[in-house]
């Protein structure tokens, strides 16, 4: 399992554990899966969906913000869209 956790300026949105996360890179969408490699990466407009250990899955939209990911830890600093 990954050990998710999602910020925002207003508060944590999540924080949990997680299958996968799939998110909007700027080079584009890419997928973070169980021994993903070290990354830092800027994220644009789009959506954050991830997938809850029951296999329910998740999304959230975003305007921007960062993602790093280390040791099956993935944190995200994102805006969130107000749409």
């Amino acid at each position: 399992m990954l050990e998710l956790k999602i910020i925002s300026p207003e508060r944590i949105e999540y924080q949990g554990e997680v299958k996968s996360v799939l998110v909007p890179g700027t080079l584009g969408q890419f997928e973070i899966l169980v021994n993903h490699a070290p990354i830092i990466s800027s994220l644009e407009k789009g959506n954050v969906v991830y997938a809850l250990p029951s296999g329910e899955k998740k999304e959230l939209a975003i305007v921007g913000g960062f993602a790093e990911v280390q040791k099956n830890v993935v944190s995200l600093c994102v805006e969130l869209s107000e749409e």
